[in-house]
């Protein structure tokens, strides 16, 4: 799941002189990656993204990309955003090919399906109102279909839907959520979680099994370490039964972690879509996201 917990960053609206910003649209599958965010020694889906285009572009120096967010090691995305800002002259010579040039040369569990220069202000990290995450899991007795197992969780017991929704309505809104997350030296855990419910939805079409997965749809400003999977893991104990409606919503109010809430699995969670607010809003955005955040009463960066 995300890893962007706020913090303060130096201001910058926009790329250096004589570079342009370029937006990608791009999708992966995240079983084989240690996550979003370079790592040595490990293959993850900033590295492969940087080094073909550095390939692509026949370029002496690596141009880093900056992530909507930076997901875990088995996390799927299919609506992630990044940015890079590349010299005026080279996205002039490479631009109209790049889209093709990196289909041909990324591997298969990566696509880059749109390039765009960015407007004015765009930051795919800090202009960013909203992600929406999905988590699918299947309930059925017999176990998951195996060619959905690689991005659906198999739990074991019948999940009750209706109070899975009655306990999710009692998060929505901004809390502080250190207690679904895993707290980072200088970041806030105050998130605004916007959407938080459960869905019946039929198994895949060409799925052997017959039934439905349970899925989440979760969408807030912004999400720290593990909060999606926490937040599922507590629904999952309302709606099997182990837990009242009222569980997660107490654990949200002790911000400290719970034993008895688990981090579910990462490949059950995928990154859907990220939402920005119109072109002129942006570079306000932007910057408003760099302030650490409090809530009434306490302290300022706390």
């Amino acid at each position: 799941m995300l890893k962007d917990c706020e913090q303060t960053a130096p201001q910058q609206d926009g790329p250096a002189e004589g570079h342009v910003r370029i937006r990608l649209d791009l999708a992966y599958q995240g079983a084989e990656f240690s996550g979003w965010a370079r790592q040595r020694g490990r293959r993850t889906v900033q590295e492969e993204i940087e080094s073909a285009l550095q390939v692509v572009t026949r370029s002496q120096q690596l141009y880093p990309l900056t992530v909507a967010g930076r997901t875990d090691a088995g996390v799927h995305a299919r609506g992630q955003v990044a940015h890079v800002d590349l010299p005026v002259e080279l996205w002039a010579e490479h631009g109209e090919k790049l889209l093709r040039r990196l289909a041909g040369r990324l591997p298969g569990d990566i696509r880059i399906y749109r390039v765009s220069e960015a407007p004015h202000g765009f930051d795919a990290r800090f202009a960013a109102i909203w992600r929406r995450y999905a988590y699918r899991v299947a309930d059925h007795p017999g176990g998951v279909d195996p060619l959905l197992r690689g991005h659906v969780l198999w739990h074991d017991r019948p999940l009750d839907i209706e109070k899975m929704n009655e306990a999710a309505r009692l998060l929505l809104g901004e809390h502080d959520f250190a207690a679904y997350c895993k707290k980072r030296e200088g970041a806030t855990t105050i998130r605004t979680l916007l959407e938080l419910h459960w869905d019946r939805v039929p198994v895949d079409t060409y799925a052997a099994q017959e039934g439905s997965l349970a899925v989440a749809t979760v969408r807030a400003d912004a999400f720290c370490h593990n909060m999606v999977r926490s937040l599922v893991g507590a629904m999952l104990l309302v709606g099997d039964g182990h837990r009242p409606v009222e569980f997660p919503g107490e654990v949200l109010a002790g911000r400290v972690r719970n034993s008895a809430v688990n981090v579910v699995r990462p490949y059950g969670l995928t990154l859907e879509e990220v939402g920005y607010p119109a072109d002129d809003q942006l570079a306000e955005r932007n910057r408003a996201a760099r302030r650490m955040r409090t809530l009434p009463g306490m302290p300022s960066g706390a």
